[in-house]
Order: C-alpha cells, then sequence, then structure tokens
C-alpha cells in the first residue's frame, strides 16, 4: 500500500516537474517586480487543515485523504492518505512520511485526533462479524487485521493461547493484503462463512487447505476499514483506544505495550 502511494506521489512531482521545465517557443513574460514568493503567500491564506490538502491535491488530485488533523508534534498536519500516515508542514510545503518517536515518552508518537479516527472506524465493525479468541478473565483487548497466509499473522496465531493467559483477547478481521481478486481474499470469505469460524481460521493459519464456502461475508468490509485506518501489512495489531501497536508482538512484549511499558515496537508484519 505504501509503495503504490509513494509512486503515485513521486510520478505525479515527475510530471509536475517535466510540464515546469518543458521548453516553450512562447515569448517569455516581462519579470515582475520582486515581492513576497508565491508559495509564502498562500501560507497565510487559510487553515493548516485547507492548506495540507491543497498540496496533496496539487501533486496527487486522484488521492482523497481520509483524515487530516493536528500532528503530534507543533509545525505539521497529521494526514491518512491511501493507507499510509504523512505529515504535511502547516505551510503546506514540506511533506514527511517516516513515523515520528516521542524520545520522552519513549514511544511512537501519536496525535488523539488520529487515534479517535481510527477507534470509530474499528469500533463500526460488529462483534458478531469478528473471530474472536478471548479468555475467561478480558484485561486487554486488541483487534487484529489479519491474513491468513502471511508468516508472522500465522506465528501470532500459534500462540493465541499465550496472549489469552496474559489476559489479552484477541479479535481478529479480514484483511486480505493482496487485495479482492486474490485467492487470499477467496480463502478468507470461505472462512468468514464457515459454521466455524474459529476452527475454519486455525485450520487455514496451519496451512490446511481451506473449504470453499459462498455467503454474504463481512470480508471486503473490513478489508476497506483496514485501508482506511492506515493498514498496509499484516498483521495490523489496534488497542481499545485506537492506537496502532504495529504489527506481530510476542504475547510477554504485547502486554507491556498495552499496559505503558514502552515495549511499542513496530513488530513484524508482511
Amino acid at each position: 500500500m505504501s509503495r503504490i502511494l509513494v509512486a503515485a506521489l513521486l510520478g505525479a512531482i515527475s510530471l509536475s516537474a517535466c510540464a515546469q521545465q518543458a521548453p516553450s517557443t512562447a515569448t517569455a513574460p516581462a519579470a515582475k517586480p520582486a515581492g513576497k514568493p508565491a508559495a509564502t503567500a498562500a501560507a497565510g491564506t487559510g487553515t493548516p487543515e485547507s492548506r495540507a490538502r491543497d498540496a496533496l491535491r496539487a501533486i496527487a488530485p486522484d488521492l482523497a485523504p481520509e483524515y487530516v488533523g493536528a500532528a503530534p508534534f507543533p509545525g505539521f498536519r497529521e494526514v491518512l492518505l491511501g493507507g499510509q500516515v504523512l505529515y504535511v508542514s502547516d505551510d503546506g510545503r514540506y511533506l514527511m512520511q517516516s513515523q515520528p518517536f516521542d524520545l520522552q515518552a519513549r514511544k511512537p508518537a501519536a496525535s488523539p485526533g488520529l487515534m479517535a479516527h481510527r477507534r470509530e472506524l474499528i469500533a463500526s465493525i460488529p462483534a458478531q462479524d469478528r473471530i474472536i479468541f478471548a479468555p475467561p478473565n478480558t484485561k486487554h483487548t486488541v483487534t487484529v487485521f489479519t491474513d491468513v497466509e502471511c508468516g508472522y499473522c500465522r506465528r501470532m496465531h500459534q500462540q493465541i493461547a499465550d496472549y489469552n493467559r496474559l489476559g489479552i483477547a484477541v479479535e481478529y478481521v479480514a484483511f486480505p493484503r493482496m487485495g479482492p481478486a486474490s485467492k487470499d481474499f477467496v480463502d478468507m470469505e470461505s472462512v468468514w462463512c464457515a459454521s466455524d469460524r474459529k476452527r475454519a481460521l486455525s485450520e487455514a493459519k496451519a496451512g490446511q487447505p481451506v473449504k470453499q464456502q459462498r455467503c454474504t461475508s463481512p470480508v471486503a468490509m473490513q478489508f476497506d476499514i483496514g485501508q482506511r485506518v492506515g493498514v498496509n501489512g499484516t498483521p495490523a495489531v489496534f488497542a481499545a483506544d485506537g492506537t496502532q501497536l504495529g504489527g506481530y508482538l510476542p504475547p510477554q512484549q504485547l502486554l507491556q505495550a498495552l499496559e505503558g511499558g514502552g515495549a511499542e515496537a513496530a513488530g513484524g508484519s508482511r
């Protein structure tokens, strides 16, 4: 997902640069008196959110941001675009793609606005459409966007009993990362159509052939929500407050992350 977005942005930038550099036979206009640069003048108009949207629209008109809000550090807007979190400076000039890290809190930085956006979207997935592995006495609940083919998804599921023993409930939702045209997507629809979803998911993650079944499944809806909250690899683990904890984390490390132990490493995802 992020590679597609980067390619789209770079392609748009390259086309814009080519257009600016193309030779012209027209007579050059007379030089204008020196004054404030256009970009600087534009920076004073509108809100930081509107400037961020305008800046992105100028280079990628076909991509509409899912979310724009204040970044967790001053001077930038936080943007969710094409499944990727980006940062655009408040004057609409600079674009950053890397995950910021809070050195004081010793964990990846996240804004309350983006967390709330993710929390609301994830909460819109009904409980009956999730495949839930929960202990008798749940202390923490995570939503995990998963598929049945990725290695880290399978490794995580092999330890599902260990997560449960630590009081962590794992609620799986579907994210067939190869997209709607893939065999993975068809297999996950079959898993969600099975009479015993938990058994079907466990067998699929163990590498057993998936019995093909058809029904009105929530897989497409869950895949769409995953894209809208910024999932670009699986497993993608989200805490109940909307914090993305990363990819695969071993049971004890996930518990530390959920309890604020500063262990919110990116984890493994594919």
